[in-house]
């Protein structure tokens, strides 16, 4: 019944729709751009770094403060830190000795809330 479908989804012609294709490729993300949104998706794709997202969706929070709530080592937090921090997900704020994270805007929360209300809605 699977391979039915599967088969059902195929393109059973080779007419080719030039108008559609030329007003798509007009419109299309520049492949360089498309290469920076893999990028925030693949820093994206370990639960860890989503942990951390999630504790910082609800409160700025410095590294002692995420390795306790994450039960994780100091060190292994700052490599995720570091990380989220090179495509832009996170930012810091230094408060004499201590360093303070937070979502870097207001895009990220949306990104993590439409991900999880995709996997909940199943």
């Amino acid at each position: 019944m699977i391979q039915d479908q599967d088969e059902d989804a195929l393109c059973s012609c080779t007419v080719i729709h030039k108008d559609i294709i030329r007003k798509v490729k007009s419109k299309l993300v520049k492949d360089a751009q498309l290469v920076q949104v893999a990028e925030l998706f693949k820093t994206m794709s370990d639960p860890t770094r989503l942990k951390i997202i999630n504790a910082l969706l609800l409160s700025e929070m410095c590294v002692c403060d995420l390795a306790c709530l994450l039960n994780m080592t100091q060190p292994a937090i700052s490599h995720h830190l570091k990380t989220l921090r090179q495509t832009q997900l996170i930012k810091y704020r230094r408060d004499g000795k201590i360093v303070y994270y937070s979502l870097d805007d207001s895009h990220i929360a949306p990104l993590f809330q439409q991900g999880y209300e995709h996997i909940i809605e199943k």
